[in-house]
């Protein structure tokens, strides 16, 4: 299975743990890691680039930080201009049919904030339906997120590193089940 691990975080070199995410997915075989950020500093995406890249691999991995209940701002416009009609949905849009998307995000807050009771009122999984959306409509097989929570609370380097093998031996699981079922609360 070849694997691609978007990674959108508008400032990789001052984070120290989605950096560590990918530092750990980049030493990976059967992996290529794209640092979307990096590549589009002025934002301005190569559209076929995008394209070519996905068409290549079978599970595709979106990491970024979860900011503001949602996703880094260029994450929204990769979707908006490579996603596009008639390639990735549409009657004759299917280069992504029968492709694997796991979203992996990381949380400042600690997981106990994303429940009914908690601060945010919502869990993680529900907030990024929006990706979940999006998956049925470009047809990918949308698999149980991947969420690595209370990242600004102080993880020790023991923890990180833990976290960072944790991580990689999820999203290259061959066996990660698609998130069918949702319950609402």
């Amino acid at each position: 299975m070849k694997t691609l691990v978007l990674v959108f975080h508008p400032d990789l070199t001052a984070s120290r743990v989605n950096r560590r995410l990918t530092e750990e997915m980049e030493k990976q075989a059967g992996v290529t890691v794209h640092r979307v950020y990096e590549a589009y500093p002025d934002e301005k995406i190569d559209v076929a680039a995008e394209q070519r890249l996905l068409e290549q691999h079978d599970r595709i991995v979106i990491q970024f930080p979860f900011y503001w209940y949602s996703s880094p701002s260029l994450l929204k416009k990769w979707e908006d201009t490579v996603l596009t009609y008639g390639w990735a949905y549409g009657s004759k849009g299917d280069k992504l049919h029968g492709k694997e998307l796991l979203i992996a995000v990381s949380t400042g807050a600690a997981k106990e904030n994303y429940s009914p009771d908690g601060n945010f009122k919502y869990t993680v999984p529900e907030l990024l339906r929006p990706f979940q959306a999006t998956s049925s409509l470009i047809g990918t097989r949308y698999l149980t997120p991947y969420i690595l929570y209370g990242v600004m609370q102080h993880l020790s380097d023991e923890e990180l590193e833990l976290s960072a093998r944790d991580y990689v031996a999820y999203a290259l699981n061959p066996e990660l089940e698609p998130l069918t079922v949702f319950i609402e609360h």
